[in-house]
């Protein structure tokens, strides 16, 4: 072996040997992914392009039942009629754990992308919230409680936003976040429900004294 080859085989053993002599850049970090949430801070916000597409269609769902306004206490042997009137708001949930209405949108870019495209594909509004104002008549049997509740009817839609950058982020030009959002709709009108049940004993002392 030459003097030559010789010394560029020792250089070579101590590379393996040693590990830590030469360090190869690595590319993870460039390709780690994102976050949806920074992802999607990203939308129309250092992309060239922004869309969100929606899936199949949009569903109406029953929201969850719950009470609205006053209890109504008949302390009388007789069944009796009790006027309540009540207020009852119903906001949207998402993936992302925000809302989309209008004072937010200039935190969350990505809420005028959504609405925009959920209203071209089903032809009909988004609201992130819907406010239901009535006055009901309850009939409480006697020596019981009455109340009601109100369940809202929800839209709910399914898609992906496709983000392409202007330049790469993260190590590339093009994303998909999966989105999921339900909203209140006024166009299908909530359930209400009257219910009683007999009052307690505490509840007797503590109204029909």
């Amino acid at each position: 072996m030459s003097r030559t080859r010789a010394r560029w085989a020792a250089v070579l053993a101590a590379v393996i040997t040693g590990g830590s002599v030469i360090a190869m850049p690595s590319a993870q970090a460039a390709d780690t992914r994102p976050s949806d949430a920074e992802l999607l801070s990203k939308c129309d916000n250092g992309t060239k392009f922004c869309v969100f597409h929606p899936a199949g269609d949009a569903d109406i769902v029953p929201g969850e039942a719950h009470q609205v306004g006053d209890v109504a206490y008949n302390c009388t042997e007789d069944p009796q009629m009790s006027s309540r009137t009540w207020e009852d708001t119903t906001g949207e949930s998402n993936t992302m754990g925000v809302s989309l209405r209008q004072e937010l949108e200039s935190k969350f870019p990505f809420g005028p992308v959504f609405k925009l495209a959920f209203e071209e594909s089903y032809k009909r509004t988004w609201a992130s919230s819907h406010t239901e104002t009535q006055t009901t008549l309850l009939n409480v049997p006697a020596g019981e409680v009455g109340w009601v509740t109100r369940a809202p009817r929800m839209q709910k839609v399914k898609g992906t936003y496709e983000l392409i950058f202007k330049d790469r982020f993260h190590g590339k030009r093009y994303w998909y976040v999966p989105f999921e959002a339900t909203g209140p709709t006024s166009e299908q009108p909530s359930v209400k429900t009257q219910r009683s049940r007999a009052m307690t004993a505490e509840e007797r002392g503590m109204y029909c004294a």
